[in-house]
């Protein structure tokens, strides 16, 4: 079976109903005691950020006693992904499928998904869906806050046990104590699509696209200055710039790609021709695929107000209950602000460098060292602009829109 399998059959307008969905994937087996081995022969790794075997987690939930629970965190809090939400717009059986496939697979009883409480659409359509279908699990729906830190699983389990949604210290980890205090394994839509298709067609399958440590496809989320923006459905390892061509190329010369969202890095231009998109070519710039965000930033863009706007939302969106975040990326966001207006210290190079060694590894979670990682890669590739900047001030491109957005509308909703 080659591209597509997570966006076989789908449409923009509607979603595949449980008879269409069945004609296009065929029924989903019975639960199969050998789903967790033939998902850690897959080679599968979570498509939400961390890239974490999904096998791991889902033995960590299996081998623990009592009550168990899946959370689908559909949260989305990546500001320019929509990949999840679209999957659920358009096949959200297969999700359904994959939950309540892992589900059986570890003993778990109760499957929670967490979605935007913006995403009306979405919930009607889970509405449906579970309409049309039995199954022995529960199944509840979860609106969550608009928030970055929705995205973060301590956070998301912390806010759904009745608590604030600020992230908790780890151990224990969501597969000793999540839900109800109890084993959960936490999960996106994205990778539990990929377990229900692993469930029918087995590991073999799934390893006949994506590289030999990567294994699989992955949807990735394409904007910024690419002809048609949307989401498509790529073998891992295919080269950054024929996910571009599949987007209809660039609109106009680039500078650089952004890869894995704001918490991602920066490929310049000049080596987007060596770059695949899988973990092992992109851990050479220091990241990962992560959540599949591709960003293609146009010359026109001024590099150096994408980064002060980017740092300046994620300080805005931190808990603030640590130090690196409570302190540190409001530091941070200043200087980049001063320094994209002409007005830092002449030693705002060396401040940057010094605190952007000092934030890692530090805190409840890890959104510090997402932040770090986006701004060391853009000092890294915008260096000289950084520089001019703090010589002369704005630039002409300053006045535009960045490039980089933070609410709705910041890419077609659409399968490529």
């Amino acid at each position: 079976m080659s591209l597509p399998r997570l966006l076989a059959g789908v449409r923009i307008d509607l979603a595949l109903s449980l008879a269409e969905h069945e004609s296009i994937h065929g029924p989903a087996p019975h639960a199969s005691a050998d789903l967790i081995e033939a998902v850690a022969a897959s080679g599968l790794r979570g498509r939400g950020g961390a890239s974490f075997p999904t096998a791991v987690k889902m033995r960590g939930v299996a081998r623990r006693r009592g009550p168990r629970f899946v959370l689908v965190n559909a949260a989305e809090s990546e500001p320019m992904s929509v990949k999840d939400r679209a999957l659920l717009d358009m096949s959200p059986h297969l999700v359904l499928d994959g939950a309540i496939a892992a589900a059986d697979a570890v003993g778990a009883r109760s499957i929670t998904i967490a979605i935007p409480e913006d995403a009306l659409t979405t919930k009607s359509t889970l509405r449906r869906a579970l309409a049309e279908r039995r199954t022995r699990q529960r199944v509840k729906i979860a609106p969550v806050p608009v928030a970055h830190l929705s995205g973060e699983e301590s956070a998301l389990i912390r806010y759904l046990n009745g608590g604030p949604l600020k992230p908790t210290l780890v151990p224990p980890l969501p597969v000793e104590r999540g839900l109800k205090r109890r084993p959960t394994l936490v999960q996106n839509p994205e990778t539990l699509a990929h377990v229900a298709l692993i469930d029918r067609h087995g590991p073999d399958w799934f390893r006949t696209l994506g590289t030999r440590e990567h294994t699989g496809s992955a949807l990735v989320t394409v904007s910024g200055a690419a002809r048609h923006q949307g989401v498509y459905e790529m073998a891992c390892g295919t080269p950054l710039a024929s996910v571009i061509e599949a987007a209809g190329g660039a609109r106009e010369p680039l500078s650089a790609v952004l890869v894995g969202g704001y918490h991602g890095v920066w490929v310049p231009a000049e080596e987007i021709d060596s770059v695949t998109l899988d973990d092992a070519s992109l851990s050479r710039h220091g990241g990962k695929l992560g959540a599949g965000v591709l960003v293609a930033l146009g010359r026109s863009a001024c590099p150096v107000r994408e980064l002060a706007g980017t740092v300046g939302w994620l300080a805005s969106e931190s808990a603030g209950q640590c130090g690196p975040c409570s302190h540190g990326l409001p530091a941070l966001a200043g200087l980049l602000e001063a320094m994209a207006e002409g007005r830092a210290p002449g030693d705002a190079w060396q401040r940057l460098e010094r605190w952007t060694g000092d934030l890692p590894g530090r805190g409840a979670c890890h959104l510090p060292d997402g932040a770090v990682r986006f701004l060391r890669s853009g000092m890294r590739v915008f260096g000289t602009a950084l520089a001019d900047h703090q010589r002369g001030g704005p630039c002409h491109s300053c006045r535009r829109p960045t490039t980089l957005r933070f609410g709705d509308g910041l890419a077609e909703r659409a399968a490529g």
